[in-house]
C-alpha cells in the first residue's frame, strides 16, 4: 500500500492511521495492545510491529508540543496575576500532567505510522537491527520451551 501513495497521500494515511491508533498496513486493526504497548503483529494482515521503534520519540514532542506552552502559560499566569500557590496546584499541575500524558499514544501511533510508510530506520543499522530481534526471538524461545 505504501508505495502507491503520493506525499500528501501518505501524510494523510499516517495522520488516519496513526491517531487512530490502527494498523498503518491495512488500517483495520489496533496497532496497540495496551495505552502505549504495541501488539507484537498486527491481528487483521499480521504486520509485524519489530519495525517500530519511536523509544522516546513521544515524550520528546509531548514535552517540546505540549509542555513547553504549556510552561509560557503557568508563567504567564504567575505574573499576570501572582495567585496564591494552591491555585497552581489546582490550575497549572493537572493542565501539565493532562496535557503531557493524553497525547502519548497519538503521537507514538503516528511516529509508528510514518516509520512504516516512509520505510524510516536509521542508515547503516540493518544488521544490527537484525541481530537484536534474532536474540530477542531466541529469548522468547527459551521462556517459551523451558
Amino acid at each position: 500500500m505504501k508505495q502507491e501513495l503520493d506525499d500528501g497521500e501518505k501524510l494523510r494515511w499516517i495522520i488516519k492511521a496513526g491517531w487512530h491508533g490502527l494498523c498503518p498496513k491495512c488500517g483495520k486493526a489496533s496497532m496497540f495492545r495496551k495505552w502505549l504497548k504495541l501488539n507484537d503483529q498486527c491481528p487483521s494482515c499480521g504486520l509485524d510491529y519489530k519495525f517500530a521503534s519511536p523509544d522516546d520519540g513521544p515524550a520528546f514532542f509531548s514535552l517540546c508540543i505540549i509542555a513547553f506552552p504549556l510552561t509560557f502559560f503557568v508563567v504567564w499566569l504567575q505574573v499576570a496575576f501572582e495567585p496564591p500557590f494552591w491555585v497552581h496546584l489546582i490550575v497549572s499541575v493537572p493542565l501539565m500532567v493532562v496535557g503531557c500524558i493524553l497525547p502519548l499514544q497519538w503521537i507514538k501511533g503516528w511516529l509508528v505510522a510514518s516509520q512504516y510508510v516512509n520505510n524510516a530506520q536509521e542508515a547503516g543499522t540493518e544488521r544490527l537491527w537484525a541481530q537484536l530481534h534474532a536474540r530477542g526471538q531466541e529469548k522468547a524461545d527459551k521462556r517459551r520451551n523451558g
